[in-house]
């Protein structure tokens, strides 16, 4: 299971990576719930491709996910069942330029589950990472 999700994940990087808003939702289930650093929920996978259409193409096109600039990277996988799994892991996104922003750093959040093909995300929380 490890293995598969620790590929999830990646496939996820990649996806963003590339500005693939169709392949970054295909990871998440049908009826995922998406929850951004700033508040705004998602629900389903055609709100998720459609919400990161938009960011693709406009504020954030260009952008690289990759090891959070100033905290430690981290990336926890829990088993909860044969077929569910926490996951908690950090990262950070950087401007096309490949300078990293602190500012941007996150714990995210996601609850893994197995389906018929495969493993997908069905919900995902991000949290900016800051001193309180």
């Amino acid at each position: 299971m490890s293995d598969d999700i620790h590929r999830l994940l990646d496939a996820l990087t990649a996806a963003w990576n590339d500005g693939d808003a169709a392949a970054f939702a295909n990871l998440f289930t049908e009826d995922a719930d998406y929850v951004t650093y700033f508040g705004a929920r998602m629900e389903g996978r055609q709100a998720i491709e459609d919400s990161h259409r938009a960011l693709f193409e406009g504020p954030l096109k260009g952008s690289r996910l990759g090891a959070p600039a100033a905290a430690p990277p981290l990336r926890k996988i829990r088993s909860l069942s044969p077929d569910v799994a926490l996951v908690v892991t950090t990262g950070g996104s950087g401007l096309p330029d490949g300078t990293a922003d602190p500012g941007r750093d996150s714990i995210m959040t996601f609850t893994a589950v197995r389906e018929g093909d495969g493993w997908r995300f069905a919900s995902f929380h991000n949290t900016r990472i800051g001193t309180p």
